[in-house]
């Protein structure tokens, strides 16, 4: 699993206040093999307690980052070279399906209420949407998150990026030393 892991790929979710929600973007995280995800809890909100059933552990496979602002959470991506995309319905967002996500990227998606803040779109590279057909024009933070996770598993995929280690061998053996303490 850990041969598999994608550090060029992760996800970050602002103010989500549902504990189920962020459970089920760390699993989908951790079945795609994203290796980190990134929470942005500002204006008072906190990263809400995971219970170990509703998480299915998955969150000891992915590394959780919490930042207290988007200024701190966009720093730490763009120094590891991700282009950082939000998912917003506006005039200037791209379709999913055509955006390349074998590139370094990482994928921003807002809360149950209010979706992305507008300083993380303001402060994002771009944008993009999950084409639908449907009346209701939006999806469950957990789902959209999960759609737009398996796109990006399916163009690498067909690139062949789970067939090759993506981190350096040093990285691979102190991770895999963590993974088997846990």
């Amino acid at each position: 699993m850990l041969r598999r892991r994608q550090p060029t790929l992760t996800v970050v979710f602002e103010n989500v206040h549902d504990p189920h929600n962020v459970s089920a973007v760390i699993r989908s995280c951790d079945a795609v093999g994203v290796f980190e995800a990134h929470g942005i809890y500002h204006s008072g909100e906190h990263l809400p307690s995971l219970g170990e059933k509703s998480s299915a552990s998955a969150r000891k496979w992915v590394d959780l980052h919490v930042h207290d602002s988007v200024d701190a959470c966009y720093a730490q991506l763009r120094a590891q070279g991700m282009t950082i995309l939000t998912t917003h319905m506006s005039s200037n967002a791209v379709s999913l399906h055509d955006l390349d996500l074998t590139q370094p990227v990482a994928l921003v998606f807002g809360n149950e209420h209010s979706g992305v803040s507008e300083e993380a779109l303001s402060k994002a590279d771009g944008n993009f949407l999950i084409p639908q057909v449907g009346v209701i024009q939006s999806l469950n933070i957990s789902v959209a998150c999960a759609v737009s996770l398996y796109e990006a598993f399916r163009q690498r995929t067909v690139a062949g990026m789970y067939d090759r280690l993506q981190m350096t061998e040093d990285r691979f053996a102190s991770v895999l030393k963590q993974w088997y303490s846990k």
